[in-house]
């Protein structure tokens, strides 16, 4: 099994009431569970720059007041395929500029499409990282971040 070097993605939990803009997954990597909006940080990018470009670039939605909620440090291993994956994941928590837009399915072969989830009643199954991460108290309502 090939390994290479971390990979660092941010991931965006757009809130709306009290609801989570979620997609259903087509990309390789957790194909056909369900996330919110994400993608790979690219060179010389902020955090905050980085979800707002990905936002745009899924859903065509524009974004503000973005704050870091997490990190997590997330390995995904597969022997079938032969995949191993290192990932550090921001997980963000973004609002609409305007709350009336609606989200598009600009990368249909990344994404089934894109609705909104109450947070008592998410879609199954959520990508690990997340499933994790709600277990262990993380909430995008509320302020999660620890200094360490």
């Amino acid at each position: 099994m090939a390994v290479g070097s971390p990979k660092v993605a941010v991931a965006v939990f757009i809130v709306k009431e009290n609801k989570l803009l979620i997609g259903k997954r087509q990309a390789y990597v957790a194909h056909s569970y369900f996330s919110v909006p994400s993608g790979h940080l690219e060179f010389g990018e902020s955090f905050e720059e980085c979800a707002t470009r990905e936002v745009k670039e899924e859903t065509g939605l524009d974004i503000m007041k973005i704050e870091i909620l997490k990190v997590t440090n997330n390995l995904f291993l597969d022997d079938e395929a032969n995949l191993a994956e290192h990932y550090v994941v921001i997980l963000v928590r973004a609002v609409l500029v305007d709350p009336n837009q609606i989200p598009q399915n600009l990368e249909p072969q990344k994404c089934d499409g894109w609705e909104w989830y109450d947070w008592k009643n998410l879609p199954d199954p959520l990508v690990p990282q997340f499933r994790s991460a709600i277990k262990e108290g993380f909430n995008p309502f509320q302020d999660n971040f620890k200094e360490y």
